[in-house]
């Protein structure tokens, strides 16, 4: 299947708005990772047990490694079709 210059500046559009949600979506689980590492020294400090707390910081965490590893596609998808769309653009994102 062979995709217009159209059909590839759309995809181009859609990735980089996809970029941009994934970039908002990193910075927003980094938030929830500080948020309840805070929520665990409270907890701590209050003498409370903190095991289950700290094992959704360890989850949080790993979920955002993928978020990170998902954005680094769109990231190649976007230089790709850049490429595409217009050869003599810079190869940056």
């Amino acid at each position: 299947m062979v995709l217009s210059l159209a059909e590839r500046t759309e995809q181009l559009n859609a990735e980089r708005r996809l970029l941009i949600k994934a970039d908002r979506d990193i910075e927003e689980g980094w938030q929830r990772i500080r948020d309840q590492e805070e929520r665990v020294r409270d907890l701590e400090a209050g003498g409370h047990d903190i095991r289950q707390a700290e094992r959704l910081v360890d989850l949080l965490k790993q979920t955002l490694v993928e978020w990170e590893r998902h954005r680094t596609l769109i990231e190649q998808r976007v230089t790709y079709l850049r490429q595409q769309v217009d050869p003599a653009s810079p190869w940056d994102v």
